[in-house]
């Protein structure tokens, strides 16, 4: 038997005999009327102990809890440990939702808890931003009265959340959202929102990068082809005509080699998780190689200048630096018209150390300029086709100086020409030849 019912069957069994004691020495009714006199008080603090103990339920706090003697003492002593027990049991529950709100907040994605009727129960900050909801203002407010797309209240009352929809912020006309809701207990929701604008851009650029090519690659693969047509339906084929066809196929082989090659490395450029290489570069040797490389490219179209203000030498990888400035280069060469001029310069100016190239072609409108470092980006379509240029060398240039910390300055005047400079910061600049060095 537990000390909860042996407490007030002791009682009992103390005043029974007691009560024989008294019935011994008096009488029956003396014993009678002091057992009920017992009883009468045993009830009252019983009726006494129970008005603590309702007064103590409407405002129920383990500081709180009465005391009493007896089986009221044990009463009240579990009823302490379980107020104490649940009080620790809530402020583990309060603490983990807590670092979960703390953890929803930090989330890249935004948060917002639908309650059984799809009102607002909280939301995270990054959902304030995408849907302009404030977590205190719209509490309790429905989700359908804050986000008003008709695509949105479509999707809500579906009911079908398997596939997120897609849609523009109402807040930000530029930023795609993709949001899904997931439900889960008794009829409640999540709503997650996750920007994809970048992504969206992405797929954008992969698109016009396959269209581009396949562009590119379709009108030298339709001459090569159409040229060996030829030579298969003319079995008696003059040699000079035949030589003439072949020499045409030699360039588009070569155009679409350059074209390949570009590709290949502006990939490598783009995808490289290596450190870059920094050893010492003979810029002014090398400017001498690129001036003598671009003679020849002019074949004597152009008058070349090489200007070296500057004996600085540069911390970087030669090789990308070498393309990089031979692409400006070659563009300066395609595009200048015969008799024009060309300048290449080294020199420093102020904190930075810069590689220019100067040339007195027909320059480029202001509004062409943000957007020549785009892949297969051209001014012109038609005379950029006939240069031999394949629309990457600006976008391999770019990446290039991004990998140097350096940056690509284009200034230019239509009917003047153009000025494309490679900017370098101090931190990579190198005072004299290493080997003069103690």
């Amino acid at each position: 038997m537990s000390d909860f019912w042996l407490r007030p069957l002791t009682t009992l069994g103390f005043l029974s005999l007691l009560s024989l004691v008294v019935w011994a020495i008096f009488s029956a009714t003396a014993a009678l009327g002091l057992f009920s006199i017992a009883l009468l008080l045993l009830l009252f603090y019983h009726l006494h102990s129970l008005d603590a103990l309702e007064k103590w339920l409407l405002k129920p706090s383990p500081d709180s809890v009465p005391h009493g003697a007896g089986i009221w003492e044990y009463s009240f002593a579990s009823l302490y440990q379980l107020m104490r027990h649940q009080a620790h049991a809530q402020q583990e529950l309060a603490a983990a939702v807590e670092r979960l709100q703390e953890a929803a907040k930090a989330m890249p994605d935004g948060v917002v808890i639908l309650d059984n009727t799809d009102r607002i129960e909280w939301c995270n900050f990054m959902a304030e931003t995408h849907f302009g909801l404030d977590n205190e203002r719209d509490h309790k407010q429905h989700i359908s009265y804050l986000l008003r797309q008709s695509q949105f209240a479509d999707y809500l009352h579906a009911h079908n959340y398997t596939e997120p929809l897609i849609l523009k912020s109402t807040r930000n006309r530029h930023i795609t959202l993709s949001l899904q809701l997931i439900p889960y207990g008794d009829k409640q929701k999540l709503l997650i929102s996750r920007d994809i604008t970048q992504l969206e851009r992405i797929e954008t650029v992969r698109r016009d990068f396959v269209a581009n090519v396949s562009h590119e690659m379709r009108t030298p693969l339709t001459v090569v082809g159409g040229f060996l047509e030829t030579l298969l339906d003319m079995p008696d084929a003059d040699p000079e005509k035949t030589r003439q066809y072949m020499q045409l196929m030699l360039d588009q082989t070569h155009r679409m080699q350059r074209l390949v090659d570009d590709l290949l490395t502006l990939s490598r450029l783009e995808t490289t998780q290596s450190a870059l290489t920094e050893d010492p570069i003979d810029i002014p040797e090398l400017a001498k190689k690129l001036h003598a490389e671009a003679q020849s490219l002019s074949a004597g179209r152009h008058t070349i200048h090489l200007v070296l203000d500057s004996n600085a030498w540069l911390r970087g990888n030669e090789h990308e630096l070498r393309s990089a400035f031979g692409n400006l280069i070659s563009n300066a060469v395609r595009y200048t018209p015969a008799n024009g001029e060309i300048t290449l310069k080294w020199a420093q100016l102020g904190d930075e150390i810069v590689f220019s190239v100067q040339d007195t072609g027909e320059g480029i409108a202001p509004h062409h300029l943000p957007r020549l470092t785009e892949r297969f980006y051209r001014v012109d379509l038609s005379r950029s086709r006939e240069t031999g240029g394949t629309g990457l060398g600006l976008a391999i240039v770019k990446h290039v100086l991004s990998r140097h910390q350096a940056r690509l300055e284009i200034a230019s005047t239509p009917g003047k020409g153009s000025i494309f400079s490679a900017c370098f910061p101090s931190q990579r600049l190198i005072e004299q030849h290493p080997d003069s060095r103690n």
